[in-house]
């Protein structure tokens, strides 16, 4: 049985689809426990496997990150993370404020003992639809070399265990794909990367082919990582855009789009983040996971999905067993 904390106020369509992403998990998975933090006024659920508290506080988008944790003691997000703290949820999962979120992660649940800085890691999609592993996406903006190999340690274990993929690539982001290329970073990390035995490196990747799905997993500071996710996200949804654009600009492209409705429905399926679920804060003594503020049901329910997946896999015992170890 895994046992998942959820934050019920956090996000922009909090609590609706919070609890329906929980009501929908806890009939999917008959092995799922939720504790569920929240205003008791807005809670509508009734399940053996959910358990409800109520919290008189809740942690807002605006709040400053640091200051919200700490004077917002009985808020759902700061009892959620102490609930993992403590040992008694595998994980917990918010769509809330994000810098208060990865506070929460970094001074409740705290670092896995060896590891340097935690990452925040997401998984992107590609046109094949298998996906990526990229991390660090915003945890960390200066990164040593030292630290993206820790990264490329986390996301191979992560790759392993969330997405089945039992040798992944690990590529690191470069402005090209020579050895010799990029900055002091990225050449130290090169050899640090190409020397590691416990992962298999596949050599530098440019941000061009990051979605042609050459390799599992890509590693960068988070500085370059956040501005390329950015990047990424707002470039779909331009596309998305001039997409519905063309399609509604007269009456023939409107029948054309009628009988190409299907394949439309699938090329935006391979572009959803919904489809991968939240960013995960790696490198924790306990699973967070950070549903897109925007989320949907579906989207939160994935989310939830994840860290479930991270509880059955055991992926935070086997982080503490291997990373952890290396670095103590």
């Amino acid at each position: 049985m895994v046992k998942i904390a959820v934050d019920m106020m956090g996000g922009d369509n909090a609590p609706g689809i919070v609890l329906e992403a929980v009501e929908k998990a806890i009939n999917d998975f008959k092995d799922l426990e939720i504790i569920l933090f929240g205003d008791e006024k807005q809670y509508t659920l009734n399940h053996e496997r959910i358990e409800f508290r109520h919290c008189s506080e809740k942690i807002e988008m605006e709040d400053e990150p640091v200051r919200a944790i700490k004077r917002k003691k009985d808020s759902s997000m700061v009892r959620m993370a102490e609930a993992v703290k403590s040992g008694e949820a595998d994980g917990c999962v918010s769509a809330g404020n994000t810098g208060a979120l990865m506070s929460a992660g970094l001074f409740i649940v705290g670092r896995i003992k060896g590891v340097a800085r935690p990452a925040l890691v997401v998984t992107l999609p590609t046109i094949d639809g298998k996906g990526f592993v990229f991390l660090d996406v915003g945890a960390n903006a200066d990164a040593k070399p030292e630290h993206l190999l820790q990264y490329a340690q986390l996301g191979n274990i992560y790759a392993q265990k969330i997405r089945g993929i039992q040798q992944p690539k690990i590529s690191l982001l470069n402005i090209g794909t020579e050895p010799a290329k990029g900055n002091a970073l990225t050449k130290k990390t090169y050899q640090l990367l190409k020397d590691e035995a416990t992962i298999r490196f596949n050599g530098n990747i440019e941000a061009k082919t990051l979605m042609e799905g050459d390799t599992d997993v890509v590693v960068t500071d988070g500085y370059t990582g956040n501005m390329v996710l950015k990047n990424i996200e707002g470039t779909a949804k331009s596309i998305g855009k001039m997409l519905k654009g063309t399609l509604l600009a007269n009456l023939k492209n409107k029948l054309a789009a009628a009988i190409l409705k299907k394949d439309i429905s699938k090329f935006a399926k391979k572009l959803d983040y919904a489809e991968y679920g939240g960013s995960v804060l790696l490198g924790l003594d306990g699973t967070v996971v950070k549903a897109h503020g925007s989320s949907n049901a579906r989207a939160f329910y994935s989310a939830i999905r994840q860290a479930k997946i991270a509880g059955d896999e055991q992926i935070v015992k086997i982080m503490r067993e291997t990373v952890g170890s290396d670095n103590e």
